[in-house]
């Protein structure tokens, strides 16, 4: 439980006090521009053992976007639906290793994240106040949800500033 409450604030604390909304709409343009002309050989480099690279961090956000849109859709249609977890490292470890094409998870990411944003910035105050009962954390409203998702993109897109920055600086062996 510290964990789960340790990750929701870290991922809150990322967000901080932007709307949640504007992250959402420009994280796919971000994450384009940052690794535009980065060689594919520099973007599958991990950090370091047991470490994600900046493919895998994409290709998690794709994933995270395709279980976005499955439980914003649960929750504004159906009344207090169960909301699955999911191990996002088993995701990548058995779908993404090595990581597949990191253009077209950028791309499937971006066509993912147009469509929740159209649905969110579309909600009523009453929408987003619907609730879903996550496996592992309890009752989230969908406003809830959005700022959650707003801190992953920040937190996700830190991360992969960090990852360019340590394997651009270490020797290619």
């Amino acid at each position: 439980l510290e964990t789960v409450i340790s990750y929701i604030e870290s991922l809150l604390d990322a967000l901080g006090t932007r709307y949640p909304i504007a992250v959402l709409r420009e994280t796919a343009d971000g994450i384009a521009a940052t690794i535009a002309g980065v060689p594919d050989k520099t973007l599958r480099r991990p950090e370091g053992p047991g470490k994600w690279s900046v493919g895998e961090v994409i290709h998690h956000l794709s994933d995270s976007e395709l279980v976005g849109a499955f439980r914003f859709r649960m929750v504004l249609s159906h009344d207090r639906p169960e909301i699955p977890g999911y191990d996002q490292n088993l995701w990548i470890e058995r779908l993404h290793t090595p990581p597949g094409d990191i253009a077209e998870a950028l791309e499937a990411f971006r066509f993912l994240r147009a469509a929740n944003v159209r649905v969110l910035s579309a909600l009523t105050p009453a929408q987003r106040d619907r609730v879903g009962v996550h496996s592992e954390r309890g009752e989230e409203s969908v406003g809830y949800m959005t700022r959650l998702y707003g801190g992953h993109d920040t937190v996700h897109r830190r991360q992969i500033d960090r990852i360019l920055a340590s394997v651009t600086a270490a020797p290619v062996r």
